[in-house]
């Protein structure tokens, strides 16, 4: 039996992030008085205070901050994806976010390893919940 996974509950504040990945972008709040780019998203700069914010996109490329390797799935909808990664990806832009590591093997990953923003898609379960990930940045 396939088991749906746990999926975001989007709230006032968060809404525009998910909107943004269920169109393939990755969007934070920026504050116009710091400039400062942020996460998780929240109604005052948590580095100056103000109110003045705004969404705007990202790079979408990063690197690993830190990163551990799940061998035990946490509940029955996650058993298909073990091992897998759990990272904080720190954003060129200055922010970090918790993601999750697709398309590298556990035993790859490295900190400091560059990576860019992928965007999957949930299934028939939830056509409308596209979640951030991230990939291994492919030197050109």
């Amino acid at each position: 039996m396939n088991f749906p996974r746990p999926l975001p509950s989007p709230n006032p504040l968060t809404a525009p992030y998910w909107q943004a990945a269920h169109q393939g972008e990755l969007k934070l709040p920026r504050c116009a008085a710091c400039a400062k780019f942020h996460s998780y998203p929240r109604s005052t700069c948590p580095h100056c205070g103000s109110r003045d914010l705004a969404w705007q996109q990202l790079s979408g490329k990063g690197e690993v901050y830190s990163f551990t390797v799940v061998h035990r799935a946490p509940s029955k909808g996650f058993e298909a994806l073990v091992p897998y990664v759990v990272a904080v990806v720190a954003l060129a832009e200055g922010p970090h976010l918790m993601t999750r590591l697709t398309g590298v093997a556990p035993d790859a990953v490295r900190i400091g390893m560059a990576v860019r923003v992928a965007f999957e898609e949930q299934g028939p379960h939830d056509e409308e919940t596209t979640l951030p990930v991230f990939t291994a940045e492919v030197s050109a």
